[in-house]
């Protein structure tokens, strides 16, 4: 795995305490703000969605999925947002850290999805965390034996399509050995997945997959509303109007390449073609491969992916070839004082 792009993941649980509520409403409204503008100042370093836990859980009020190329900015994200007013009211009951890697087993049919290194989130509803270990009993089993058993998963899996499974790796790293991310918009959906799991024969070899979070999906603005307080949703027009997030240095593109960068909720290819920057979405639409990886054709407008060479316009994200049908994003980009920014 030396040398291989993978990206370092973090689910970071936030509890609220209740004394904050006991705050006028405007100093309320006012340390949201804080709070919002502080980590939404690490846009351009991380991918970040964020989570309601208001409702499903007792001990968490809000889920940081944070998503970076680099292991300490997770640090920095922390230290910021723990210097504003907020924080003084916040905890952590839960965190967990991982990194994204290839899986040892071996799917056929899921090639390019299987070997997947790159965390790409969809707009689902809801997601479903827990940190995961195996007994020591499965590592002893020879490799043949536990293939088969996943594929057992994997078939099962494939019975519930709009349930979309993120593995991240925590071997060292953290107290567990994976964290499972599934992202849905039926949580029955997802029950009735988890129920089917439960009798095959890989579950014998689970040794802990608890505390099991149900997190649903919103703004970070939402998110801070849900906790309770005064609202700051109408100020986030406000603080936002801006609109354009620097993302790299135009001499970070030397036209050979892709570039993945982040904005916010968006992980973003940046492609250069003569003077002009490109932008968009980093995921193939067709099979989720990380456009930033892909190749920018002779003509130089058009984008061809690495893993099933669909292709697309640069320009106007439309699909000019192979399996792909379903455009992609594209974002405005300026050049200023040479950076590179982005509309997200």
């Amino acid at each position: 795995m030396t040398g291989t792009a993978r990206q370092y993941v973090r689910f970071l649980f936030l509890k609220l305490e209740s004394a904050w509520r006991r705050l006028e409403a405007d100093e309320q409204a006012r340390q949201k703000v804080q709070f919002a503008t502080t980590l939404l100042s690490f846009r351009a370093k991380l991918l970040l969605r964020t989570y309601s836990l208001s409702g499903t859980r007792g001990d968490a009020d809000l889920l940081l999925w944070q998503v970076s190329d680099d292991l300490e900015v997770f640090q920095e994200v922390q230290t910021a947002v723990f210097s504003t007013d907020l924080a003084g009211y916040l905890s952590i009951p839960h965190s967990y850290v991982g990194m994204t890697r290839k899986s040892i087993y071996q799917f056929p049919d899921r090639a390019g999805e299987a070997d997947s290194i790159v965390v790409k989130p969809q707009d689902s509803r809801f997601l479903f965390v827990y940190p995961f270990v195996k007994t020591r009993a499965w590592y002893a089993l020879p490799h043949e034996e536990r293939q088969a058993m996943m594929q057992e998963h994997v078939t099962i899996g494939r019975a519930h399509p709009d349930v979309r499974l993120n593995t991240i790796y925590s071997y060292g790293l953290d107290d567990q050995e994976f964290v499972l991310a599934f992202e849905s918009d039926d949580p029955g959906d997802f029950l009735d997945l988890v129920m089917e799991l439960r009798e095959t024969k890989a579950s014998a070899y689970t040794q802990r997959d608890v505390p099991i979070f149900t997190c649903l999906q919103m703004s970070l603005w939402q998110a801070l509303d849900a906790m309770g307080g005064r609202s700051a949703a109408t100020l986030a027009e406000v603080v936002d109007q801006a609109g354009f997030t620097d993302v790299a240095g135009v001499g970070d593109l030397d036209g050979s390449g892709g570039l993945r960068v982040y904005c916010g909720r968006e992980a973003i290819a940046l492609f250069k073609v003569g003077e002009r920057v490109f932008a968009v979405a980093d995921s193939c639409t067709h099979g989720r491969a990380s456009l930033s990886e892909g190749t920018v054709l002779a003509d130089g407008c058009t984008l061809q992916c690495p893993w099933h060479e669909g292709r697309f316009d640069l320009e106007s994200g439309r699909p000019c070839g192979g399996p792909a049908r379903v455009p992609i994003k594209t974002f405005e980009v300026k050049i200023e004082a040479g950076r590179v920014l982005v509309r997200s």
